[in-house]
This record gives C-alpha cells, sequence and structure tokens, in this order.
C-alpha cells in the first residue's frame, strides 16, 4: 500500500484561465494530465 503524502506534497498546476495554483485531488487521479482549470468557474470563463 503506498504512503499517505502530506497536503504540501501534491503535485500543483497553474490555473489556464486565472493562472491561481491548485493542487492534485483524488477526483482527478484518472486524468491528472488532461486538468486545466481550478474550477468549473473558471472553466466557464475560458
Amino acid at each position: 500500500m503506498p504512503r499517505m503524502r502530506r497536503k504540501h506534497e501534491l503535485p500543483r498546476k497553474l490555473c489556464a484561465t486565472c493562472g491561481l495554483s491548485f493542487r492534485w485531488r483524488r477526483k482527478w487521479a484518472r486524468d491528472w494530465d488532461a486538468v486545466r482549470y481550478c474550477s468549473r468557474r473558471c472553466r466557464g470563463r475560458s
């Protein structure tokens, strides 16, 4: 079983719309490479 990671150890990305950084979330585990926006709101603005 893999060890748990602390929050500061999780990968980060920059949002394509607002430019803020956001961290990996479990719900994005399957398609983390395709995630570009930090929220639905930012996705709708682009």
